[in-house]
């Protein structure tokens, strides 16, 4: 039978789950209502894109969280952040691809020559597949020490959502700067971390 410390978890994590799933649930209501204002296909495709940024930046601050707490509960959520940010980046595209393109995906190719914003946002994308794709356990299990050096990666990552929307912004720079602010923070505090972690391997050395 599960305690109650079990059934507690298993509550948390039902509600971060749903929690992650509110704007997607917002942009249905909204397209039901028709309520996306002149332009569907551009509210459409920023905020698919601002929410991947979001949920990415979430999932590399939780190991930092981790550190500054002392608790490993936020370790717990990484996995599933990482997987509604790349979930989030995958409708993103589509809308892109088929809203925006019209289904007329060879233009693709254009896009990535002509546009280097869509170009940097695609290996965003691309660099978040294989974590994707490697993020169960029996992948962790099969790839060994490999898997973490695969799974960061997603720094990278990071940094290719920013400046995509960096550049992607024509006026106001405010939003980007405020992400790639915390995006700076999140890597210095893994630098810092390292740093660290070297010197007291050489003190014990």
């Amino acid at each position: 039978m599960a305690t109650g410390k079990g059934w507690t978890a298993a509550a948390v994590r039902v509600g971060a789950h749903a929690l992650c799933w509110i704007p997607a649930l917002l942009w249905l209501n909204r397209i039901r209502l028709g309520q996306l204002g002149a332009d569907p296909v551009a509210e459409l495709t920023h905020a698919s894109g601002d929410w991947a940024l979001r949920f990415l930046l979430l999932c590399l601050a939780m190991t930092p969280l981790r550190r500054v707490t002392g608790h490993t509960g936020p370790i717990r959520y990484r996995r599933m952040l990482g997987l509604y940010a790349f979930a989030y980046a995958s409708a993103h595209f589509a809308v892109y691809l088929v809203l925006d393109l019209g289904g007329y995906w060879p233009q693709i190719f254009e896009d990535l020559r002509k546009r280097p914003y869509i170009m940097v946002g695609f290996a965003a994308w691309l660099g978040m597949l294989p974590l994707a794709l490697t993020s169960t356990r029996a992948a962790m299990r099969a790839l060994g020490r490999r898997w973490g050096q695969l799974h960061r990666l997603v720094y990278v990552c990071g940094v290719c959502a920013v400046v995509h929307f960096w550049w992607l912004v024509k006026a106001d720079l405010r939003e980007p700067l405020l992400y790639a602010g915390i995006l700076l923070i999140l890597l210095g505090a893994r630098l810092v971390s390292r740093w660290t972690s070297g010197r007291k391997a050489s003190h014990a050395g």
